[in-house]
């Protein structure tokens, strides 16, 4: 436990000395691009439906309330059995 907190004060020392303890600039530039952090593997489409990331391909469940979401991706979110309520996304 000592070592440790020796540790993170020598840390905290070296840094301030250094100058390097609150940096100048941002960390984050707000003019850099958007970057997706999701990758999809071939044959999945990446979309934003809900707010979330997703990897889209026709068969996969989907929900029915986002079919407007799904379409702007060329998808469909349809009944796939007419005995239950689930749904399928099927190419638009």
């Amino acid at each position: 436990m000592k070592k440790r907190l020796f540790l993170v004060v020598a840390t905290f020392a070296t840094a301030f000395v250094a100058g390097t303890a609150a940096p100048a600039a941002p960390a984050f530039a707000p003019s850099s691009p958007a970057i997706a952090v999701k990758t999809c593997s071939s044959g999945y489409k990446h979309a934003v439906i809900g707010g979330a990331e997703k990897c889209l391909r026709a068969g996969q469940f989907c929900a029915h309330r986002y079919d407007r979401q799904y379409r702007r991706y060329g998808y469909r979110c349809i009944r796939y059995d007419a005995r239950v309520h689930r749904y399928r996304l099927t190419h638009a």
